[in-house]
C-alpha cells in the first residue's frame, strides 16, 4: 500500500469533462453553436472546485451560438476569461478522451449538439462509458440530445425508466427552431423510454437526477444542473 498516492490522490480535485458542439449551422443553415450561459453557468459553480477540460467532436474552438453572446451579455466574461479562452483553444477531440481521468461528463446546449453529438458514434460511446462507470453524466437544455444514443449496461437507453428533462417541445416552437433540428427533444426522451419533466411554465428552471443521470431544461436550469454535479461529486468523495 502507497500511503503516499493514496493522500496525493485524496488531494487531487475530481476532474470533469464539459462538451460542446462542433456544428455551427442549423439544418436551415440559421447560424447556431454552444449556448453561452449553459457553460458559464455551471463553469462558474463548478470551476472552484474542480478541474475542467473542454472537449468537442473536432477539438479546438467549438463554435459559439452568437444569439446567446447577444442575449446574455452578462455572461461574455466567461468567453473574455483568458483560462476560459486557453481552454476552448486547447478542446480536446472526443475521439483522444479517456473516460478513466474524469470523474463527470457534462453537455453543453445550444441546437448543435441535436445535429452532431445525438449521433456521433464516438460520442455515443463515450457517454455510454461514464454511464455505465456510474460516473455523472450530465447535460442542459439541448445537451441532452448528445445521451440519446446512449446505452446502460444491457444495452437500453440510459433515458430508459429514468426521469430526466431537456429542452421542451413547446419551448423549441416558441423560438421557431423546430425545422433547424433532426428531432424535438422532450419526444426523444419520451420515446426512448425516459420518464420526461419539465417546469410547470415554459423557460422555468427545471433540474432533475435520477441516480448519476443529471438533466436540466433550458439556460435558466444551467446553473441548478452545476449545484447537482457538485453536490452529486460530493456524495462520492
Amino acid at each position: 500500500m502507497d500511503l503516499h498516492a493514496d493522500i496525493a490522490n485524496i488531494n487531487m480535485p475530481k476532474r470533469i469533462l464539459f462538451v460542446f458542439t462542433s456544428v455551427n449551422k442549423t439544418l436551415t443553415g440559421a447560424q447556431t453553436g454552444w449556448y453561452l450561459p449553459e457553460a458559464a453557468h455551471p463553469y462558474n459553480v463548478l470551476s472552484p472546485k474542480y478541474e475542467i477540460d473542454f472537449a468537442s467532436p473536432k477539438g479546438a474552438n467549438p463554435p459559439i451560438d452568437e444569439g446567446s453572446v447577444q442575449a446574455f451579455k452578462d455572461d461574455v466574461k466567461f468567453i473574455e476569461d483568458p483560462i476560459v479562452k486557453e481552454k476552448l483553444a486547447n478542446a480536446k477531440k472526443l475521439s483522444d478522451v479517456n473516460v478513466a481521468d474524469y470523474d463527470a461528463i457534462f453537455y453543453v446546449g445550444g441546437h448543435g449538439p441535436v445535429i452532431d453529438l445525438a449521433t456521433d458514434p464516438v460520442n455515443v460511446k463515450l457517454a455510454s462509458e461514464f454511464f455505465r462507470a456510474g460516473k455523472v453524466t450530465s447535460a442542459v437544455c439541448h445537451g441532452p440530445a448528445a445521451l440519446t444514443g446512449a446505452t446502460d449496461a444491457d444495452g437500453a437507453s440510459i433515458f430508459k425508466g429514468r426521469k430526466a428533462t431537456g429542452f421542451s417541445d413547446l419551448e423549441e416552437e416558441q423560438v421557431g427552431k423546430v425545422k433547424d433540428v433532426p428531432f424535438l427533444l422532450e419526444t426523444r426522451i419520451k420515446e426512448i423510454g425516459g420518464l420526461y419533466e419539465k417546469a410547470a411554465e415554459p423557460w422555468g428552471a427545471h433540474v432533475v437526477r435520477d441516480g448519476n443521470l443529471i438533466t436540466g431544461q433550458n439556460p435558466a436550469s444551467a446553473h441548478g444542473v452545476g449545484e447537482a454535479i457538485d453536490k452529486a461529486l460530493s456524495e462520492s468523495a
